[in-house]
């Protein structure tokens, strides 16, 4: 499956930005997708995961409240709405894809085998 991200941008602190993970290439809910960050100099973190049917959630500790992923299996696209959004919150933030026939989600990078380009949040103070 090929995935690609967008919706990232420039947004102060408090605000709002909603993400998006189009997929093509692959029957959409036959994957189970997440979210992860990386900000400069520091290691790709998880940020949240939804199981291939959507009934499932997971979040990290840190966006959790904040943060809502869910999806469309219709438009073969995933979300990430981001609330109340933090200096902190700024990265670059990769959508990624993991083939599975189970109704569960992945929080390590390395569970994952399909990624997107990745897309720039920048939340200013």
């Amino acid at each position: 499956v090929q995935l690609q991200a967008f919706g990232g941008g420039l947004v102060q602190a408090g605000g709002s930005l909603r993400l998006s993970c189009a997929g093509s290439g692959r029957t959409f809910s036959d994957y189970s997708m997440g979210w992860f960050r990386q900000a400069p100099g520091k290691e790709r973190l998880f940020v949240a995961a939804i199981s291939r049917g959507g009934k499932v959630r997971d979040y990290a500790d840190s966006v959790k409240g904040r943060f809502t992923i869910y999806r469309d299996n219709a438009k073969s696209t995933v979300y990430l709405q981001m609330n109340s959004l933090k200096p902190e919150d700024t990265a670059i933030y990769y959508c990624a894809a993991r083939g599975t026939v189970t109704g569960v989600t992945y929080t390590r990078g390395d569970d994952y085998g399909y990624w997107g380009q990745g897309t720039l949040v920048t939340v200013s103070s």
